[in-house]
């Protein structure tokens, strides 16, 4: 696959982390692009990208009217790819959890896979500083939505990923339902659905450092119904 891939990074007070990440991105990806998308932060994330963005032509950013959920961002995202003909959109978190030395990995996976997930469970993952609990949370949400969904990967809730646009392309995106972190599960869905091949490489995931975590007890419960409802459907239509 030849051309520029675009590099996603939906942020909401992240200005700890982002001036860093961008450099380390672009070094470790150099024929990219990077998009950030923020929810206008009052830490001033966005006001950073907006002036950033005027010395580096290789990093865009979308400031949105205020907090309007992390999978409408990456929605977003995918519409952005769409509209400016990139041939592969990569996205990560923006707090270092996700090792930016490990796009390139994504990039070259994408060049025979439709989907490729930066994987905490697949053999040679692993996961740094979370305690018992999440590493149980996780892995139970995981299962249940890899058997609930059919989802041929083992990790289905990382941000992680690079998707080939021409598939996404093919997909109704008005018809994705999540706005919050449930749209992770969703959009592999409709992607698995749609016939696309997927491709796990294992990644090393940490526990951020510096900033709070935005995932909450209500995004968990969202996420738990959502994945049983499209089950639900999916078995309807058999």
């Amino acid at each position: 696959m030849n051309g520029v891939p675009l590099v996603a990074i939906a942020t909401y007070n992240e200005i700890q982390n982002l001036p860093t990440l961008v450099d380390q991105v672009l070094q470790a990806l150099p024929c990219a692009d990077v998009l950030v998308i923020d929810d206008r932060s009052p830490d001033g994330t966005g006001d950073w990208c907006v002036a950033r963005s005027q010395s580096e032509p290789r990093l865009k950013c979308l400031v949105r009217p205020g907090k309007l959920g992390l999978g409408t961002a990456h929605l977003r995202a995918i519409e952005f790819a769409l509209e400016h003909q990139y041939p592969a959109l990569l996205t990560m978190d923006a707090d270092f959890s996700h090792p930016p030395h490990d796009l390139a990995e994504l990039w070259t996976g994408i060049q025979t896979s439709d989907v490729v997930i930066g994987s905490r469970y697949v053999l040679g993952g692993s996961i740094q500083g979370w305690p018992f609990h999440r590493h149980v949370m996780s892995l139970l949400i995981n299962q249940y939505a890899r058997t609930w969904l059919r989802l041929p990967c083992r990790d289905c809730s990382g941000a992680f990923r690079a998707y080939r646009c021409s598939v996404l392309a093919q997909l109704a995106l008005d018809q994705v339902e999540s706005r919050g972190y449930a749209f992770f599960e969703e959009i592999l869905w409709h992607l698995r659905r749609h016939g696309a091949t997927f491709q796990e490489i294992p990644i090393c995931f940490r526990e951020r450092e510096r900033g709070a975590s935005k995932i909450n007890l209500r995004e968990a419960r969202t996420a738990v119904w959502s994945i049983l409802k499209w089950g639900i459907r999916d078995r309807c239509r058999r």
